[in-house]
């Protein structure tokens, strides 16, 4: 069965009754295309994932408001999907925590990274400190949280380069900073 067939309209009508199974048939028949559109906006597999599961609950709970008079039911499945995909692009990157990078810098001021001298850890936290927010964040995720340069573009929306860039830069502001506290 395609997506866009009168069956698939028959499916969302079981679903807005309550019929499991029909919702069962209908994901089997929808997720991949529902994926695609959603993985073409977000960019992340991961991300993207998460996004259709929340797409296929709407479509769960929102089964009963499909009108058959006013589109077919791939273009109303695909609207919410591609709703939500836009949503979650627009609020930003889902698995960096904001404060990732505070609590890290938080770590290395009092001592949990006991490795380090403590002049050494003072020094780094205040070099650290004197980054801007996101290149300090970056630094901290790939370099204390093993953090992949592509997961970072992934999460900020920016491209490869651009984080490989501001990661080098970073370095050679803390080696200077670093240089200077000696």
């Amino acid at each position: 069965m395609k997506l866009d067939t009168p069956e698939a309209a028959d499916l969302l009508d079981r679903i807005a009754a309550g019929d499991r199974a029909a919702f069962g048939a209908l994901y089997d028949l929808a997720a991949p295309k529902l994926y695609g559109i959603i993985l073409r906006i977000v960019r992340d597999r991961a991300r993207a994932e998460e996004i259709l599961q929340e797409t296929l609950l709407k479509i769960w709970r929102s089964a009963a408001s499909f009108d058959r008079a006013s589109g077919s039911a791939s273009g109303w499945m695909a609207t919410i999907a591609r709703n939500g995909a836009i949503d979650a692009v627009r609020r930003g990157p889902a698995r960096i925590a904001a404060d990732d990078g505070d609590a890290l810098l938080a770590q290395i001021s009092d001592g949990s990274f006991e490795r380090l001298d403590p002049a050494d850890r003072a020094a780094l936290a205040d070099c650290l400190g004197q980054l801007a927010e996101l290149p300090r964040r970056l630094v901290l995720l790939a370099y204390c949280l093993g953090y992949s340069r592509e997961e970072l573009a992934a999460a900020t929306g920016r491209p490869v380069g651009t984080i490989k860039t501001w990661l080098h830069r970073s370095l050679q502001s803390l080696k200077t900073c670093l240089d200077g506290e000696r």
